[in-house]
């Protein structure tokens, strides 16, 4: 059996993950506060520190004497709010970004490589990102700051791996119709009407055909800690 974790498996991309893992064999588990509809669900608020070691501890049970073809930790969960200036939103959202966005995905992709390391089966860990990581949207600064770290951890990390190790990578998926879009298009920020634009004129992709696309990466030779974007897939960086 595989075995599949997802965090924010609750909606948009993360239940589209959850729905198509390509493993007919898999166990699928959603890491979220609401839960999806996938067999599993670890209960935890990644925003909040104090579900950290409950998650890493959760990992390491389930691995320690795992035996099966192949462990994936699909790390999803982040947030786009609060939008506005920095020096301007509520500190308290603004805290719980910044831990969301960029603290969770470092801890946690390190405690899943830490609990699956004696591991003799592939062993992968994708992290979604965003384009916002290298454009800045003023009015994003804790999503985009939290997406820039994203990818700088997947490359080092990856180099840390190489060849033998666990194989890591962060996928941009593209602009996706999910709820995310949905709090953006009414939100104030200057560059909204793109946004807007893009959803009035069906430039908007879906939730399957990204998930299909982040799944299709476990099929590439993908140098380890590639960074890629579905929408030029073939040129990772």
């Amino acid at each position: 059996m595989s075995l599949v974790w997802i965090s924010g498996a609750s909606a948009g991309i993360g239940a589209a993950l959850a729905a198509s893992v390509p493993f007919a064999d898999a166990r699928v588990i959603d890491i979220s506060r609401r839960g999806g509809t996938t067999a599993g669900h670890v209960a935890a608020d990644l925003a909040d520190p104090a579900s950290w070691p409950m998650v890493e501890q959760h990992f390491s049970t389930e691995l320690e004497q795992y035996d099966g073809p192949r462990a994936v930790f699909v790390h999803n969960a982040g947030t786009i709010e609060p939008i506005g200036p920095a020096a301007e939103v509520d500190p308290g959202d603004y805290t719980r970004a910044v831990l969301l966005n960029s603290a969770a995905p470092q801890i946690l992709g390190r405690a899943f490589l830490r609990a699956s390391a004696h591991l003799s089966c592939p062993r992968r860990l994708i992290l979604v990102t965003s384009g916002a990581a290298r454009t800045p949207y003023p009015g994003w600064s804790s999503y985009a700051a939290g997406k820039a770290s994203v990818d700088h951890w997947v490359r080092t990390v990856g180099a840390e791996q190489g060849v033998a190790g666990c194989q890591v990578l962060a996928v941009a998926p593209g602009v996706v119709d999910t709820g995310m879009q949905a709090v953006i298009r009414a939100a104030d920020f200057p560059a909204v009407e793109r946004f807007r634009e893009l959803a009035e004129t069906g430039g908007l992709s879906t939730p399957a055909d990204a998930a299909a696309g982040i799944w299709s990466l476990l099929d590439r030779e993908l140098p380890n800690g590639s960074v890629v974007d579905l929408r030029t897939l073939g040129r990772a960086r």
